[in-house]
């Protein structure tokens, strides 16, 4: 079953309302379209959150086809499939509840990327009154439509981990790359003034940036494997330092959720594998990441936002451990997500702060 002609017409037009509208607003005012960047990245990390949300909650299936709820534009449209496939399945992955949440977080990427094209297309009009390329730009809106395809597969592919943690990588890369053009553009004030270090800072930063990423992505497999909790004591694990592990099937990447290479069920070693190179990543992220915003907070021009960093990262540490302490609460594991894509946000726009001329 598939979305009608008319609901892709709709659809299609509230995307072009929305892409026009935003352009024209912006007209020639650079002002406004510092605004607009600024308010799509506020709307990207809400989506971020939202993203989180709806796969903490086991939403990610509400509704199991795409880019429609059983081929139509909302849930209530479908209430009779809904219901057929939650009386077949008594509390499994297809409910009203899950539904709605999966098609909220559907028409928020819409409107993100349909404020996205808006930006690209404001940027190319208005290269030479801004004085800037339009590259960047247009890299995001890019990295949309590559998110977009994620997003398809991620339901089509049946919550696959490679493809569930590319998607949510996706949409750290997104939010980073929209404000790092904020700072870019001229009148944002701190966001992109010149931060003046030592060559040597400035590569610890980019190893600061590329360790943070890494923990990210384990952060993502852990989630998407179910395996947050395979671990459920702390500092050690079950009782021991170094338990028993399975890395040859935990890091087997392309692979269905929750099997292993040879179509058997992951063990509990698997997933204490996952959780275990997770926990050693975030040993790692503080010793380097922390001497960096150590280092950079005893600056002179990067004293505010290292200290900022710093700050930035305890709380992440905090919302980590609290994780495995209150037994995985949903707005701890959702506000972990989205302060790690705030953190990768920061550490690339200090990047560029640090090598701008």
């Amino acid at each position: 079953m598939r979305m009608s002609v008319i609901e892709h017409s709709a659809v299609g037009l509230i995307t072009l309302a929305i892409i026009v509208g935003a352009w024209m607003w912006i007209g020639r005012d650079q002002a406004r379209f510092r605004r607009l960047i600024a308010a799509t990245a506020v709307t990207t990390f809400v989506l971020i959150i939202l993203g989180a949300y709806v796969r903490l909650s086991d939403a990610g299936l509400g509704c199991p086809d795409w880019p429609g709820c059983y081929g139509n534009l909302t849930p209530h449209h479908s209430t009779e499939e809904i219901r057929a496939a939650e009386a077949a399945l008594p509390g499994g992955p297809v409910t009203m509840a899950k539904a709605w949440k999966e098609m909220a977080h559907r028409y928020l990427a819409m409107v993100v990327g349909a404020l996205i094209a808006a930006i690209m297309f404001a940027a190319w009009r208005n290269r030479r009154r801004f004085a800037q390329s339009p590259a960047l730009a247009t890299v995001t809106a890019a990295a949309v439509v590559f998110q977009a395809a994620l997003g398809a597969w991620t339901v089509t592919m049946l919550l696959k981990p490679a493809i569930v943690t590319s998607h949510l990588l996706g949409g750290v890369a997104i939010l980073t790359l929209l404000v790092l053009l904020l700072a870019t553009q001229s009148g944002v004030g701190k966001l992109g003034e010149r931060i003046i270090v030592p060559a040597g800072l400035r590569v610890f930063a980019v190893v600061a940036a590329c360790v943070l990423f890494m923990q990210i992505a384990l952060g993502g497999w852990t989630s998407t494997n179910y395996a947050a909790l395979a671990c459920a004591d702390l500092p050690t694990c079950n009782g021991k330092w170094v338990p028993a592990m399975d890395f040859a099937n935990a890091f087997h990447i392309v692979r269905p959720l929750g099997v292993g290479p040879d179509g058997e069920l992951l063990t509990i070693d698997a997933l204490r594998a996952i959780h275990w190179m997770h926990r050693l990543g975030a040993v790692v992220v503080v010793l380097v990441v922390g001497l960096f915003s150590w280092r950079l907070a005893r600056t002179e021009t990067g004293q505010r936002v290292g200290k900022m960093l710093g700050v930035m990262l305890t709380l992440q540490i905090i919302l980590g451990l609290s994780n495995v302490w209150f037994s995985l609460p949903i707005w701890i594991s959702v506000a972990h997500n989205g302060l790690a894509a705030l953190l990768m946000a920061l550490s690339v726009v200090i990047i560029y702060r640090m090598n701008r001329t």
